[in-house]
């Protein structure tokens, strides 16, 4: 089987052992695909037209008539007898039909020999490694097809020889294939998505296609179908996946910069189903214990904390589970995120706050936390303050625009030359153009923090603010520089 870095976690072998034996496959029993596939086995070719009209050879008439019963032990006795057969005849029938309903029924033949005996992906590799071909260009070229269940199931066929043989998918064919399962998980309205969210937990169960499937946009493109409206079926598959690769330290790394914990929060505050519930703990347990560097665990510690993930423990703690790790995750996520929130600086809180996009009148926007930090935005060439202003050029969030443009006047107001460096980055023109937007407490904000870009007389603008705060009518203008 090709390599799998994991499967010494214990954890993830047993899962992806369920998965193998089909366990996990009967979630999807329901699929569309499986749907079709159940009509169509019913659905027999009469092969002696196809061999009368010349359109299949007597080798291949003879082989796929004798196959083509529903007795498995014949069949079993028939591949122990002539395995390169039965490649030769698959393909030729895959390559020379044209008929869509009989090359369905082909494709179902074939993905339910290879589901009987999961060895008999070896059959297709020995007979490609034997005529100099290479395995994967008959299946990847039905994947051009117009039909919806020809691709799919011709699909599933790929990941299962992909995933179950000893030689790993060539990276060309990998990457043409991933981009493939990729592009149809975007696809509006793809009745097949369920079958394709399959595809892709098998393939990322192994580890050098999981470097693939992020190489092509993977990880994003799974991120926004999940923030999307979908079903709590496809919901779990694209969580898993995801689940599988955090099982890589470097990925599980990397993770957040696509803004996961926030997206799988807000499915977990919204999740009645226990399987969707179990596997964003699993992810969120995975995001903590396998990084390599402990920076990037408490970085995502605090991220959790930041998307109230603590608040969600608080209520599942109360709920009974049927599943042990359900509740063994939950105390074990609710003691490393209040253990965070203890060694949680006011500075690490706002810059989680700010990474997250999510902004609100949290503790940290104070005028204490300013006094200390204001300097600290700074750091790592202005990375949080071009974050705030990129949020006042792109926010929708009356709220988030609120306290970014308030944000902004109070670096500038304790930063000696954030006036400066405001105006070098864009934010000061941003912050204007806010004096018109439709809600008043943006506009106010706003203007607060323009006063804030422009006064000189910080004394005076104080007391100024606090007239303003209090009701009083200030008796004269605010004294202003130059802009």
């Amino acid at each position: 089987m090709a390599s799998n870095v994991q499967s010494s976690d214990p954890k993830f072998h047993e899962i992806i052992t369920s998965f193998d034996d089909g366990k996990i496959d009967m979630l999807a029993a329901t699929s569309v695909l499986q749907q079709k596939a159940s009509d169509i086995r019913s659905q027999k070719v009469n092969w002696q037209s196809y061999f009368q009209s010349h359109m299949i050879s007597q080798e291949d008439f003879q082989f796929i008539t004798q196959f083509d019963v529903p007795d498995r032990e014949k069949r079993e006795v028939l591949l122990q007898k002539d395995r390169m057969q039965c490649a030769q005849t698959f393909l030729n029938l895959l390559g020379h039909v044209s008929k869509d309903q009989t090359l369905q029924y082909i494709l179902v033949l074939a993905d339910d020999m290879l589901q009987e005996e999961h060895s008999r992906v070896e059959i297709f590799h020995e007979y490609a490694h034997k005529k100099k071909e290479s395995v994967w260009g008959p299946f990847l070229n039905l994947l051009n097809r117009q039909d919806g269940f020809i691709t799919n199931m011709t699909s599933r066929i790929i990941a299962k020889i992909a995933c179950w043989s000893h030689t790993p998918m060539e990276r060309s064919d990998l990457h043409f294939y991933l981009t493939w399962l990729k592009d149809q998980l975007k696809m509006q309205n793809n009745e097949y998505i369920q079958s394709v969210g399959r595809c892709l937990q098998m393939m990322l169960r192994i580890d050098e296609y999981r470097f693939a499937f992020v190489s092509v946009d993977g990880i994003s493109t799974l991120l926004s179908v999940l923030s999307g409206r979908v079903n709590f079926q496809i919901q779990y598959q694209l969580i898993f996946c995801l689940w599988v690769l955090t099982f890589n330290p470097l990925l599980a790394e990397k993770m957040n910069k696509f803004n996961v914990i926030l997206i799988l929060a807000d499915i977990l505050s919204d999740s009645v189903k226990e399987k969707v519930t179990r596997i964003i703990l699993a992810v969120f347990r995975n995001l903590i214990e396998k990084p390599e560097d402990p920076q990037v665990s408490k970085e995502h510690c605090i991220a959790m904390v930041q998307s109230k993930v603590l608040k969600q423990l608080a209520i599942l703690e109360q709920r009974k589970f049927e599943d042990e790790d359900v509740t063994a995750d939950v105390e074990f996520l609710t003691e490393k995120l209040q253990s965070s929130v203890q060694d949680l600086s006011s500075f690490d809180e706002y810059a989680t706050e700010i990474k997250s996009g999510r902004l609100e009148w949290s503790p940290v926007h104070k005028s204490k936390f300013w006094r200390e930090n204001a300097q600290r935005l700074n750091e790592k060439n202005y990375e949080l303050l071009r974050i705030l202003i990129h949020l006042l050029e792109t926010s929708k969030d009356a709220l988030v625009l609120s306290v970014a443009s308030f944000d902004i006047g109070e670096y500038v107001r304790h930063y000696p030359r954030g006036k400066t460096v405001i105006e070098q980055l864009g934010g000061k023109q941003l912050v204007m153009q806010l004096l018109a937007h439709e809600d008043p407490n943006v506009r106010y904000e706003a203007l607060l923090a323009v006063q804030k870009l422009m006064v000189h007389n910080w004394e005076y603008l104080g007391k100024q603010l606090e007239k303003e705060q209090t009701g009083d009518k200030p008796t004269s203008k605010v004294v202003a520089g130059k802009a």
